[in-house]
């Protein structure tokens, strides 16, 4: 991995959940989170507990931020797009606030865009992953967008999930980020197949946590940080010039 220098990217963390963007992010030591969106209230403990001295901001429809911005992420509702909703897409109540992951930027111009959602958005009939390409391609961002599941980092279950990395296609060489990613996924399926061995069946299928419905409630409202991480590495290498 190459080294982590020079200015950090700041990160504007929509639909913020509990933190597993930011998270993942900074444990590149490239990435500092500015500011959260978060609508839900236990949330917003959790985010103030770990990130004390970052702004929480409470709903992304009206968000006030006006600080510089070099990266937005964000996983938006899926309600209105998964298989168990009503498919209606991006025209959903919920799933439409796209639309406001999109206003913001193009007020705020990132130089990077990190959505994730349900696979369910390249297959919605009432307007998905078409629309999400053309609202970017509109403002001027070009898109990666892949399947990554947990599975393939040692979780006990597949948990698809879509990501999209929106870039400046001017300024950013997504060959080589694909390469680093694809990299970055070996490295670290790897090294939870080797972790994987020295534990016990019983280890890897009981975690342990206490009050188990309540807390993985709250564990559901985030993304893997891991998955983050790795595209923050990919992001960061590719920009050095790396694998190209």
């Amino acid at each position: 991995r190459a080294e982590r220098g020079g200015v950090m990217l700041k990160v504007l963390d929509l639909f913020s959940g509990i933190g597993g963007f930011s998270l993942g992010l900074e444990r590149t030591g490239g990435f500092e989170t500015v500011a959260f969106c978060e609508i839900d209230t236990f949330c917003q403990k959790v985010l103030k507990k770990h990130w004390p001295d970052v702004p929480i901001f409470n709903d992304v429809r009206n968000l006030d931020y006006d600080g510089a911005v070099d990266v937005i992420t964000g996983g938006f509702p899926c309600q209105n797009l998964s298989s168990l909703g009503d498919r209606t897409g991006l025209a959903g109540h919920k799933s439409g606030l796209w639309k406001n992951y999109a206003e913001h930027i193009s007020k705020f111009r990132p130089k990077f865009a990190i959505v994730e959602n349900v696979p369910d958005l390249l297959r919605c009939d009432g307007g998905g992953i078409d629309v999400v390409l053309s609202d970017l391609s509109r403002l001027g961002y070009n898109a990666w967008y892949g399947i990554i599941p947990m599975a393939v980092f040692g979780a006990s279950h597949l948990r698809e999930r879509l990501w999209l990395l929106a870039y400046d296609s001017d300024s950013f060489n997504v060959r080589s980020f694909c390469s680093i990613l694809g990299r970055e996924i070996a490295i670290t399926r790897a090294a939870c197949r080797e972790r994987f061995k020295t534990q016990s069946s019983v280890a890897r299928d009981s975690h342990g946590v206490s009050n188990r419905v309540d807390r993985e409630s709250c564990l559901g409202n985030t993304v893997y940080p891991q998955i983050p991480e790795i595209i923050g590495y990919a992001i960061l290498e590719a920009q050095q010039g790396g694998l190209k």
